[in-house]
């Protein structure tokens, strides 16, 4: 069993190994940014590359990233303690691509972390896409399903809506 400080450092030298950028932590207690008062996503600190307004300093990028959800869209208070996956303090790890990679990489990236690196069953593993909304003119993502089916049996590629599949 691997300690939580394991899996991070783990995480984070296989996406060095990548050409990944690693990065620290961005603070919890965010300045400068009147939208959010706590940092309660990884993308956070990417959120002036993500909209444009200011240019990547590195096309790849891996972090672990600390998060405090309290309140807002991403409000999981009200779920603590009734399941084991809703916290209000945790740690996101991720990968990021400001232009350089995209769905393709990403998911044979994640196949090779999970199963090659961290050792986990690939006949326990399931992906979600995004289903598509109608009702917004957006079909299913069928070219990351198409990725993932390299890896896994159609009826363990699951779809998703925009509530449970938001990412």
């Amino acid at each position: 069993m691997l300690t939580s400080k394991e899996i991070r450092e783990s995480f984070k030298s296989f996406f060095a190994s990548k050409g990944h950028k690693i990065v620290p932590s961005a603070p919890m207690v965010i300045k400068g940014d009147p939208t959010l008062m706590f940092t309660n996503a990884g993308m956070n600190q990417f959120k002036d590359i993500i909209l444009g307004n200011v240019e990547a300093k590195y096309t790849r990028v891996a972090d672990s990233q600390k998060c405090l959800r309290v309140s807002g869209k991403h409000n999981d208070l009200e779920e603590v303690g009734h399941d084991t996956y809703h916290h209000t303090m945790f740690e996101m790890l991720g990968n990021w691509s400001f232009g350089d990679y995209f769905k393709k990489e990403a998911i044979e990236w994640a196949w090779e972390y999970l199963v090659t690196v961290l050792g986990l069953d690939p006949d326990r593993l399931y992906a979600t896409v995004f289903e598509g909304s109608p009702s917004e003119n957006l079909g299913r993502d069928d070219e990351a399903a198409s990725y993932w089916a390299q890896f896994l049996p159609a009826e363990r590629i699951i779809n998703g809506n925009k509530h449970d599949n938001f990412w």
